[in-house]
């Protein structure tokens, strides 16, 4: 399988509206696959995905990720149908589980993760084939549902976020693809293994899967000043659920609760001035002089066993449209 380079616009950086369609385009022409659109609090992913899919021709669309609590798996699949109807089968959809605040936003429990994820996708998968979902779940119950039109794209395609054992082996079981976050090529490795450990034991071949990992990159003639761009994403994700622990599995124990103490006593400002140098050049975050140079660096995570990179571009400078579509432009994709 050949290796895929897409790009990610949900990295924390804002873009006015019409220019992310814009970017799509310039993504599209300069070679990536695939553009992703993330969830939390930010813009909506299917909203903007699909303004893009009118203003691109070739490149897939997907949510990276869109969280299952935020809407029911009806409403997803229909989401999913029309989206993938509209895109002429471009989409992919990448879900996730969140935490228990993000669930928290939606009035639901955050609970049985692994089989909440499991129904969700079979349901999202019937509904957007168009078929009558009569199904019956430890977690999700549908009575006769059905796409009032036959999708002319009805498979889409759905890959699984996750980072611990349960939920990456039941993407190898259960998923189009695994999607990693934040994690480094020792425990893209191990996570790989697992996914395709769960794919065998289901009966499937692994390598029909893709292993799908986010490597942040920031360009700038002085490496320092691109370095220092990612300090404030590591100060998110050393104080976020379940990546915290993951960071302190890497060998980053100390130093995430450091950031987390800092947090607390002084809030986010403080939490970023504690982010060490070292948690940059451990972690998925490549600050880079070239092009050239940050490609080289991703090649561990190629070795690691990864099949498709989303790169989330952190702009070095104020100039976040200009500065993100010069990186297109001169990506080695």
């Amino acid at each position: 399988m050949r290796l895929l380079y897409d790009i990610d616009f949900d990295s924390g950086v804002l873009y006015p509206g019409q220019t992310l369609i814009d970017l799509a385009r310039v993504a599209e022409d300069n070679g990536f696959d695939a553009v992703w659109k993330g969830e939390s609090n930010s813009s909506d992913p299917i909203v903007t995905l699909s303004a893009m899919a009118v203003g691109t021709s070739r490149i897939n669309l997907g949510t990276g990720v869109y969280h299952i609590f935020g809407r029911s798996p009806v409403t997803f699949g229909i989401q999913a149908a029309t989206l993938n109807d509209l895109s002429a089968g471009r989409a992919i959809l990448g879900i996730g589980i969140s935490n228990k605040t993000i669930a928290s936003w939606h009035g639901a429990t955050f609970d049985r993760p692994v089989r909440r994820i499991r129904e969700y996708a079979d349901i999202v998968r019937q509904v957007a084939r168009g078929d009558r979902v009569d199904y019956e779940g430890g977690a999700y119950e549908v009575s006769g549902f059905k796409l009032s039109w036959k999708p002319s794209h009805p498979e889409v395609r759905i890959f699984f976020a996750g980072l611990g054992e349960q939920m990456t082996r039941e993407a190898g079981r259960h998923a189009d693809g695994i999607m990693v976050n934040m994690a480094n090529p020792s425990t893209l490795r191990d996570i790989v293994g697992r996914v395709r450990q769960g794919a065998t034991d289901a009966g499937r071949d692994p390598d029909d899967l893709e292993y799908v990992a986010k490597v942040r990159v920031s360009l700038n003639p002085d490496r320092a000043v691109a370095a220092a761009k990612f300090k404030q994403v590591l100060a998110f994700y050393n104080i976020a659920e379940f990546y915290r622990d993951m960071i302190g599995q890497m060998g980053f124990a100390e130093e995430s609760a450091r950031i987390r103490e800092e947090y607390q006593r002084s809030g986010f400002r403080a939490a970023i001035a504690s982010v060490p140098d070292s948690l940059v050049e451990g972690l998925p975050t490549i600050a880079a002089t070239s092009p050239e140079e940050a490609r080289d660096k991703l090649q561990p995570y190629i070795d690691a066993g990864i099949t498709r990179l989303i790169i989330p571009y952190i702009p070095s400078t104020d100039d976040a449209v200009g500065e993100t579509r010069r990186f297109l432009e001169t990506w080695p994709a």
